[in-house]
């Protein structure tokens, strides 16, 4: 585990959220369609870390699931590590229920994959690689 990467934060609204966190002092870096994972997102840059707003680009994204179920909030919370496959292994070796065995690309061409909830007491959990 390298560092927290970024905190996803889910919204109805990408351009809505975009300028209340501009009100508060933040600038967003980049905006960008990530079609793996049906969202649209924009990060905001703070200290070494991001703020990841996310907002589904179709109905079936993961991202309206749980603005259907939870609202607008705190999503994910993802970590970079060095090896994503290595990490992988060793989770699975380990009993943790992943959500994507393999993985897939997110936001900047990451590797990803997330840790399902409920290993992690109650909280989403993304890995990405940098490549």
């Amino acid at each position: 585990m390298k560092k927290i990467d970024h905190i996803g934060i889910a919204v109805k609204n990408l351009d809505e959220a975009i300028n209340t966190y501009k009100k508060l002092g933040f600038t967003v870096s980049d905006i960008e369609e990530v079609p793996s994972q049906k969202v649209r997102v924009a990060f905001m840059k703070i200290g070494n870390s991001r703020i990841e707003l996310l907002e589904p680009s179709r109905t079936d994204s993961p991202i309206s699931k749980f603005l259907q179920k939870h609202g607008q909030g705190i999503h994910h919370l993802a970590i970079e590590v060095e090896d994503i496959e290595k990490k992988i292994e060793s989770l699975e070796n380990s009993g943790v229920n992943l959500i994507y065995p393999t993985p897939r690309q997110g936001a900047h061409g990451v590797k990803m994959t997330f840790v399902h909830p409920k290993s992690t007491n109650g909280v989403l959990l993304e890995l990405c690689q940098y490549l």
